[in-house]
């Protein structure tokens, strides 16, 4: 599940600050606190997060046109050059002890003065009937990931967002027909990417309509529409969202909010001093690589300050 590295890694030392995460709000945090001089650890379930799984990033200032993976790799670079350690692992709880916070992970523990957490989201899914027991025989969260797998096969795509549009995009490249499925009047895409859904003849859109059941026989080979409609399909393919992943915060006390998206200020602190947040688990209404980094960046310079004024002795 994870690949552990500790080389480099000191186990009783408290750091200055442990941002969690492995996306670019995370890296990009870690690189400013690197700058800052702080005794830092990256502690990330899988590098590069959501946006490692996304076939073109043209909204990115200075990069015209990358893949999410590119632009990660990128971050890696960055973030390798200064020397910043990063493990493979997951938190399962933080506590505070006295003056700093203990980290339990699955393999080991860890102690920091300060926290960023740059946990992001995980993908929403629509919970009917089918779902979980086609996933990953038809049923996908990620076009990328699994795109190629439907080369000249109809797909369908659920929902009208953004992500949704890019998705299609990237489908229509290899398969036979796209099919975005929203319940809405209008997809919500941006304009340049909804000029290329309406452009392209291989997407179509069946608009104020949701899907009920998927149904197939050892793979996917078909959806039930709320109308009644039984739709023969190959593939399914989700984006209808994310869910923050919050939990952790919550569990020393972090507010959130009814999205469950941690409440941060413009400084990126939360209620809780010496734990910060950015990027998708916050609670900014803008969610894209670049308001995420920013959000990072300013949470590492607030926890700098925080850890400054506890004027600790090395």
């Amino acid at each position: 599940m994870f690949n552990i590295d500790m080389e480099g890694i000191d186990l009783e030392k408290t750091y200055d600050l442990i941002v969690l995460g492995g996306g670019p709000t995370a890296i990009g945090c870690a690189i400013y606190a690197a700058r800052f001089a702080m005794d830092i650890l990256i502690v990330g379930k899988t590098f590069g997060g959501l946006i490692a799984t996304t076939h073109l990033v043209e909204n990115y200032p200075a990069i015209t046109s990358i893949s999410g993976q590119g632009l990660m790799d990128m971050f890696r670079d960055h973030m390798d050059s200064l020397k910043i350690p990063y493990i493979s692992d997951e938190i399962r709880k933080i506590e505070r002890v006295e003056d700093h916070f203990k980290l339990h992970s699955f393999f080991q523990n860890f102690k920091t003065y300060s926290i960023c957490l740059a946990t992001g989201s995980d993908r929403k899914k629509l919970g009917i009937p089918g779902e979980e027991e086609f996933a990953g025989r038809g049923v996908s969260y990620c076009a990328t990931c699994d795109g190629p797998f439907y080369k000249d096969k109809n797909v369908c795509v659920i929902g009208g967002s953004d992500s949704a549009a890019k998705e299609a995009l990237f489908l229509a490249q290899s398969v036979k027909k796209v099919y975005i499925i929203y319940r809405g009047e209008e997809i919500r895409a941006e304009p340049i990417n909804k000029k290329r859904v309406y452009e392209n003849d291989k997407i179509e859109i069946i608009y104020e309509t949701q899907i009920v059941e998927i149904k197939g026989e050892g793979t996917v080979k078909s959806v039930v529409f709320d109308n009644g409609k039984e739709f023969e399909i190959d593939g399914v393919f989700i984006e209808i969202g994310s869910i923050p992943n919050s939990d952790l915060a919550k569990g020393i006390g972090v507010e959130t909010n009814k999205k469950g998206e941690i409440k941060i200020n413009r400084t990126s602190e939360t209620n809780v001093p010496g734990i910060f947040a950015a990027g998708d688990v916050a609670d900014a209404p803008f969610k894209q690589a670049i308001t995420g980094v920013s959000e990072g960046v300013i949470a590492a310079y607030s926890a700098f300050d925080y850890v400054k004024e506890m004027n600790i002795e090395y």
